[in-house]
């Protein structure tokens, strides 16, 4: 844990590696780390970004000691497994110290994902504004507000961020088992302008963006997921725009190799969000998500 305290003024807490094979976000907060020690701070900034410690060590989304999926044991329990203290003590001791909290995400080895940042509606008009403020500053390529109904609900780090009176965001950085240059890039420049922004770091250089597009995402039951152990073939890249009917992929069956391919279409109009990375797909795994742009 990093810790750059300037004096008086708002306090934001910056984490990742909350799923430890998603390395653009730790990547970021390194550099806003060392750019911090050569600008004057006026507020406190806490860092980690390899807060689930653990997960980052082994190069997994999980724990390794107790299986635990940090994004998914909010707000925590000290009396559990490993996993879950730390969601405690993000909820219980760090929670209280902030203002604003950015928990960086990409789709990590199993997912190649769409720039986006998220967050969940405020409770209050005030905390409302205040989020809506945070999405601004970051302006990533696109945003989404969101319910909360799908990607583990109200058991993530920023949904309970909110529910404790923070304003809170979360991103995906695109994917894969690499490292985005790109999606490094659009977290570090991000955070830049929401340090500045704030006021926190208000020499801080921060290169413009364009505002964000504003997307929503589609229900569940619009995400397709493999039916079978297979082999995914997509037919689709993330961004592209797709219609209801026509067709995601196929999945061809594992040990069975005269049978016919599975046709995967969709079933709504959107734009493709997520795509599954590895070709190797187990019974459940997520293939293609969708969102739609906000008619303004």
């Amino acid at each position: 844990m990093i810790c750059i305290n300037g004096g008086e003024g708002r306090t934001v807490l910056l984490t990742a590696g909350t799923h430890g094979d998603e390395y653009e976000g730790q990547i970021a907060l390194r550099r806003i780390a060392h750019a911090l020690t050569q600008t004057k701070v006026k507020g406190r900034v806490i860092i980690l970004p390899e807060l689930n410690r653990p997960a980052v060590v082994a190069g997994r989304r999980n724990s390794p000691l107790d299986g635990g999926n940090l994004n998914r044991l909010f707000p925590g329990d000290a009396n559990s497994g490993p996993t879950s203290m730390i969601a405690n003590y993000v909820t219980e001791v760090l929670f209280p110290l902030a203002d604003y909290v950015l928990d960086l995400h990409s789709g990590g080895s199993s997912l190649d994902y769409m720039p986006v940042a998220l967050a969940h509606r405020g409770r209050t008009p005030q905390q409302a504004h205040q989020i809506a403020e945070l999405l601004d500053c970051f302006r990533a390529p696109n945003s989404i507000l969101t319910d909360g109904k799908g990607g583990g609900g109200a058991t993530t780090l920023y949904a309970s961020a909110v529910a404790h009176g923070l304003a809170a965001l979360t991103t995906e950085l695109g994917g894969g088992p690499g490292v985005s240059a790109a999606g490094t890039d659009l977290a570090e420049a991000g955070i830049r302008r929401v340090l500045r922004q704030l006021g926190i770091a208000p020499e801080i250089s921060a290169p413009e963006a364009k505002p964000s597009r504003r997307l929503r995402m589609l229900p569940p039951a619009t995400t397709i997921y493999s039916s079978s152990h297979g082999i995914f073939e997509p037919l689709v890249k993330v961004g592209d725009r797709v219609r209801s009917g026509e067709p995601a992929g196929y999945l061809h069956p594992l040990g069975r190799p005269l049978d016919e391919r599975t046709e995967l279409r969709f079933n709504a109009d959107g734009f493709v969000i997520f795509r599954r990375f590895p070709a190797l797909a187990a019974t459940g795994d997520a293939l293609c998500g969708l969102c739609a742009e906000i008619e303004e």
